[in-house]
């Protein structure tokens, strides 16, 4: 039982560190992103003004964020939704 509730403690400390160096991490690419734009991961050259508008509205009307990218199948920005804790 000892072993089994340590065992456990351990798992725990290690999730926390983990996330700790995570969160750490995120926000050290955020303030990089800052510093360049105000949209982080908006940094890649568009072709036209109208992806412009597009990646603009999305920022303005979304809860998460969209990042850029160059795709050779039209894909050009992702979305990413921030995670919600369960219940």
């Amino acid at each position: 039982m000892v072993a089994n509730s340590s065992a456990q403690f351990f798992k725990n400390k290690n999730r926390v560190a983990v996330l700790a160096q995570l969160d750490k991490e995120k926000r050290k690419l955020l303030m990089q992103n800052q510093s360049s734009t105000n949209h982080p991961g908006a940094s890649i050259d568009f072709r036209g003004h109208t992806e412009q508008q597009h990646l603009a509205q999305a920022h303005a009307h979304s809860s998460g964020y969209f990042v850029t990218q160059d795709s050779a199948f039209g894909n050009l920005s992702l979305p990413v939704l921030p995670s919600l804790d369960p219940e």
